[in-house]
């Protein structure tokens, strides 16, 4: 479906005037649609992976090879989200798209394009995340 501003109330969760594409440290959380639990589940108090949770744990580690002027934090896959800590450094030249856009959404799209070739069906992210 396509935008519609009459139809589409998403609010922003973004700081106001702030550039996300600065150096810095860049707190993400990316949900499940519908926050279904399709990364695995919790046994023993400790989070299990499935096929799925193992591709956002190697896509989130291939984040570092795609760009260079990134360090990954800390990372943690749950049932229907994960949350990550980017450090964005520097850069001479070119353009770059903030963190949490450019890096996001090349996360989120791998991460479903291999989900989907493994069966799954629909949505898998929801698109803005207000916890």
């Amino acid at each position: 479906m396509k935008h519609d501003p009459d139809l589409h109330h998403r609010r922003s969760i973004r700081l106001k005037g702030y550039d996300y594409s600065q150096a810095g440290l860049y707190f993400i959380t990316i949900c499940t649609q519908n926050r279904l639990c399709v990364f695995g589940e919790i046994k023993n108090g400790e989070m299990v992976l499935n096929e799925y949770g193992r591709i956002v744990k190697i896509t989130w580690e291939w984040l570092k090879q795609q760009y260079e002027y990134i360090d990954l934090g800390k990372f943690i896959v749950m049932p229907n989200h994960f949350h990550g800590i980017i450090e964005l450094h520097n850069r001479r030249g070119g353009s770059r798209t903030a963190p949490t856009t450019g890096r996001r959404r090349a996360n989120k799209d791998v991460i479903s394009v291999k989900i989907r070739h493994r069966g799954a069906e629909g949505k898998i992210f929801q698109f803005n995340i207000k916890n």
